[in-house]
């Protein structure tokens, strides 16, 4: 399932913002952070449905993805 572009990079937004604020970044860093993230691929690919998680849950994924 292939989510709107526009309410896609309105959620990318969101999650930038809340990834900032959780690792404690600034937002470029945070934006470094979600757009080199596995979980920012699969959702802008459509391949998988994260685009229907919350934001809160892909920020903590992404999270979980740089600790690895």
């Amino acid at each position: 399932m292939i989510a709107d572009p526009t309410l896609l990079q309105m959620k990318y937004a969101r999650i930038i913002s809340l990834l900032a604020k959780k690792a404690d970044v600034d937002e470029e860093k945070a934006m470094e952070m979600f757009y080199k993230s596995n979980t920012c691929m699969l959702m802008s690919k459509g391949i998988s449905d994260f685009h229907c998680m919350s934001d809160a849950y892909l920020a903590e994924e992404i999270m979980l993805e740089q600790k690895e």
